[in-house]
């Protein structure tokens, strides 16, 4: 069997052309600062920071736009490499028989090529090929060649050459926006379904506490007409205010139930499992400037940024397929030099230079003026939708920053509502001492207060909401928490 020796210069063609070893990562996941949160089994009492830090990790959507963004990088990889060498090695070995000789022939023919950024194309090739008979004897021939050629008209331009990785490029920013737009959107729906929960648990609270009273209320009227004593009470009033709360009662623990499975669901939990949330019921003004929102949201709101890439692509492609209408015009050169030599003969060697132009004129092919046509439309599309996401982006984050100042105010009116229904319920403790009240008048002015308390639990949970509603469209959620993407 012959034996190949590659010149120097081969080894060189192969060690240029061969990608370097990049080591291939696994899909990360966000995390959050802080010990990792660890479940056990029986009641699962969370902060809404520890809830989110768990949704981070569990939850399925966020797994999902990982292996999605996992899948696109490699894309970004793919187009980078359309700049870097190309190795091919073509060969082959065959053995054939005749009734007067055998004869086997071997070739080797590895080869490079390189795209430049200005549509220049270099390739560099070695051929290598013995033949062997019996009769005929033994002959090699060898030798190297390289072509370059360099557009003039299409494809010269930088602009256009590069434009599949600068698409490319922007494809993956694209990329890491809708994973930061998922990851930014389910932490939103963790933190307002967090806050249902908080919301239903203490409806709950007052709905069992109102019931309460009132049937502690029953009882000492119930003891007091035993005891002999000529009290005026109204059993059917009672009755009729303890079925009203007992339906509260009721009402609140189906809600609460509700947003518990919507909340479990968010975190990855198994629907069974019990849930508490132990976040305390406050909250703290923040002042909001809408030219600063607007701001933020211009640099970091996903959805706006996604339409700009998207935009700037559009534009891209109408530059390759301007490009594409014009002539094919091309500088071409080249050397070669050949070594041949056959058994009992002298080495025989050969070189050749050529230089030339190569011209292609398309003549009826609407293939490329449709194709500009459509890009220009699609460019002009995306420029629209560039325009509406702007606006719908500033209609967004000015609705989030007025709700939120509203949302406030409400809040500072139910604490107001608060002191106030108390007030009035002192005083008609202090009439019903005095025999001028009744059960009825007392049950109503307790309505009030308990009315008062659930207005102003609304209105914190919606303050609380709001927050996280601005977040998102000013796409600062991640900031607020400190997630990392790890992308």
């Amino acid at each position: 069997m012959p034996r190949f020796h590659l010149p120097g210069f081969a080894y060189c063609l192969l060690l240029f052309a061969l990608p370097a070893s990049r080591a291939e990562l696994p899909p990360t996941r966000p995390s959050m600062p802080g010990e990792p949160v660890t479940v056990a089994g029986g009641l699962v009492a969370l902060t809404l920071s520890d809830a989110v830090a768990v949704g981070l990790a569990n939850n399925g959507d966020i797994r999902s736009a990982y292996l999605e963004r996992a899948a696109k990088k490699t894309e970004l990889k793919m187009a980078e490499d359309r700049f870097s060498p190309k190795l091919a090695l073509n060969s082959r070995h065959v053995a054939s028989q005749t009734q007067d000789d055998r004869f086997t022939l071997t070739e080797v023919s590895p080869s490079a090529t390189l795209q430049g950024e200005y549509g220049t194309r270099f390739s560099l090739a070695w051929n290598n090929r013995i033949a062997q008979g019996g009769n005929g004897g033994y002959a090699r021939d060898d030798g190297a060649s390289i072509t370059v050629v360099q557009p003039l008209l299409r494809g010269a331009s930088r602009e256009v050459v590069t434009a599949p990785l600068r698409i490319a490029r922007l494809d993956d920013q694209i990329s890491r926006l809708t994973l930061k737009a998922a990851v930014t959107n389910t932490v939103t729906q963790i933190v307002i379904s967090y806050n249902e929960v908080l919301r239903a648990q203490e409806q709950q609270r007052l709905a069992r506490e109102a019931l309460r009273v009132a049937c502690r209320r029953m009882n000492d009227g119930f003891h007091l007409i035993a005891a002999g004593f000529d009290f005026d009470f109204d059993f059917v009033e009672i009755e009729a205010e303890i079925a009203v709360r007992e339906l509260a009662q009721e009402d609140a623990a189906n809600q609460l139930d509700a947003g518990r499975l919507r909340l479990l669901r968010l975190l990855g939990f198994d629907l069974k499992t019990q849930l508490r949330a132990v976040d305390p019921l406050e909250v703290q003004q923040i002042k909001v400037n809408l030219a600063q929102a607007l701001v933020a949201a211009r640099s970091q709101q996903p959805a706006f940024l996604i339409q700009l890439a998207a935009a700037e692509q559009a534009v891209i492609r109408l530059e390759v397929a301007r490009d594409q209408q014009q002539w094919d015009v091309s500088l071409t050169g080249g050397a070669s030099q050949m070594r041949s030599r056959a058994a009992g003969s002298d080495t025989n060697r050969s070189w050749e230079n050529h230089a030339g132009i190569k011209i292609d004129i398309p003549f009826g092919d609407s293939t490329r003026r449709q194709a500009e046509k459509r890009a220009r439309v699609d460019a002009s599309n995306q420029n629209n939708r560039r325009t509406e996401v702007r606006l719908a982006m500033e209609r967004d984050v000015g609705d989030a920053v007025r709700d939120l100042g509203s949302r406030w105010r409400q809040y500072e009116l139910a604490q107001r509502a608060i002191d106030l229904s108390a007030r009035k319920l002192e005083a008609e403790h202090e009439r019903l001492r005095a025999g001028r009240s009744s059960d009825a008048q007392m049950f109503s002015r307790e309505s009030d207060v308990r009315a008062a308390y659930l207005a102003r639990l609304d209105a914190l949970i919606a303050y609380r909401n709001a927050q996280a509603t601005l977040d998102r469209v000013q796409g600062t959620t991640l900031d607020s928490w400190e997630i990392s993407l790890h992308d």
